[in-house]
């Protein structure tokens, strides 16, 4: 009996993180950028998918609502894993299959975003005071540094720290499956953000970006 039901939840699971990939493959800011600029984002700046590449591209309305959905993806997703599961195992898996699929979305040939935005929607649903102070790190560094990365960057770390202090202080597994190999992915997406950091060479906020320009007409 014991052995069964460990089946039905490993299945259970399993269906959480593919439903929470289905989702997070929903390329937003493709969307978006179709519907606002008549482009597909990914072909231009920094070829990302996500808010700071519909930014650039395609200005502030678009981004914020490329911001809205993408955090809505994560949310989403944790919800729909927390109700199959009837745990937060299954809005964990399920979260943490949204930003794989955001990343890596299987709709648009896996050219996708760098998840910071889908990661905080999941955390917000499944430990919110992680998502908290991922949310204060994250403005203060864009309000010191004015780049996008580094928002995303400070925020997903600083997330990723107070989930470690507070699953070992609490045993809090879920929040731990979700955050440790979320912010992984999100560090990986952001590597080339990094080089440049290093480099002195990433684009602050409201600065143009030359070295792939989108065209006017």
């Amino acid at each position: 009996m014991a052995n069964s039901a460990d089946m039905h939840r490993t299945v259970r699971l399993a269906a959480s993180a593919a439903l929470g990939y289905a989702i997070g493959s929903i390329p937003s800011g493709v969307l978006v950028g179709r519907l606002s600029r008549g482009i597909d984002v990914r072909e231009h700046g920094s070829h990302s998918m996500g808010m700071a590449n519909v930014l650039r591209t395609a200005g502030r309305g678009p981004a914020a609502i490329t911001l809205a959905l993408d955090i809505g993806k994560g949310a989403a997703a944790a919800r729909l894993g927390e109700a199959i599961t009837r745990d937060r195992g299954g809005g964990a898996a399920a979260g943490l299959g949204a930003v794989v699929g955001h990343s890596w979305p299987v709709f648009v040939g896996f050219r996708g975003g760098k998840s910071s935005a889908t990661l905080f929607g999941a955390a917000s649903v499944i430990t919110p005071p992680v998502a908290g102070v991922s949310l204060i790190a994250g403005a203060g560094a864009l309000a010191i540094t004015r780049r996008t990365s580094v928002l995303s960057l400070s925020g997903s770390i600083a997330g990723g720290l107070a989930a470690l202090v507070l699953g070992l202080r609490r045993r809090d597994a879920a929040g731990l499956a979700l955050a440790l190999p979320g912010v992984a992915v999100v560090i990986y997406r952001h590597r080339e953000n990094i080089s440049r950091l290093i480099r002195g060479v990433e684009p602050a906020v409201g600065d143009p970006d030359t070295s792939d320009p989108v065209p006017t007409a």
